[in-house]
């Protein structure tokens, strides 16, 4: 068998016996004899080439070995929405006042976009959400498509496929028939052979039992002329052959 090629030797739609007892077991008997076999590596993607990741950035690298080094992940740091004052050392320094004022402002505006969100959401978002909606329904209805044309290719090569095992089924069938046939034929033609050599042993020993006896007692075997019982001995036979003859023209 060449490699790569794959050689199906079961009929599903024509075979018979799956549901008989001990069918099932068998089958996952040799699935764990297998299973017990195959010994997989720890890195079973070894032999494949290292992947390259052309948009990796550099918080991608940095996650990539975190979870490569099985760390946790880090803690989301919700510093930028707290408002601390300056720290009790530096209450009388400007650049921290400076600071946390700038945070202040930081915090008041995204509090203002958020407000602003909500006031576009309340006018336009029932309009928004309907258009969502009607592009949902659009999708839905090209994905049904398409699982029909799928469903559809699935049931011609399921067609196909029962097709093609049937006729090979009625191949496979009369080919078996044809077969029997000729052992059956052959083993008749072996026994009839059989049978005749038997009866030419018969005619022979006759034969032989006959000339013997129709030798006279003052006479050598070697006389001229034949008996009236070597004559019938020898039409005999020329019948038995003839029916040999017969039987061997009707097989």
């Amino acid at each position: 068998m060449m490699a790569g090629e794959v050689i199906v030797d079961a009929l599903p739609y024509i075979d018979q016996g799956y549901d008989e007892p001990g069918v099932r077991e068998a089958a996952l008997a040799m699935v764990e004899e297998e299973t017990r076999r195959y010994r997989p590596t720890k890195n079973y993607l070894e032999h494949l080439n290292p992947m390259s990741i052309t948009f990796e950035t550099a918080v991608l690298k940095h996650e990539f070995e975190r979870m490569h080094s099985r760390l946790p992940m880090e803690v989301l740091s919700m510093k930028r929405y707290e408002l601390p004052p300056p720290p009790s050392g530096k209450m009388n320094d400007l650049a921290a006042w400076n600071e946390s004022v700038e945070n202040s402002s930081a915090q008041l505006e995204h509090q203002a976009t958020r407000i602003c969100n909500l006031e576009l959401m309340m006018e336009y978002g029932c309009e928004a959400w309907k258009s969502y909606l009607n592009v949902l329904v659009q999708l839905l209805g090209q994905a049904q498509k398409q699982l029909q044309m799928l469903r559809k290719k699935i049931q011609e090569v399921n067609w196909q496929r029962k097709s093609m095992q049937t006729q090979g089924g009625d191949k496979l069938r009369a080919l078996e028939a044809q077969w029997v046939g000729l052992v059956s034929k052959n083993y008749e033609i072996e026994q009839a052979c059989v049978h005749l050599e038997e009866e030419i042993q018969k005619v022979m020993m006759n034969k032989e039992a006959v000339e013997i006896s129709d030798v006279p007692a003052d006479e050598g075997p070697d006389m001229p002329g034949k008996s009236a019982t070597e004559t019938m001995a020898l039409q005999m036979q020329q019948q038995e052959e003839q029916e040999q003859r017969d039987l061997l023209l009707n097989f």
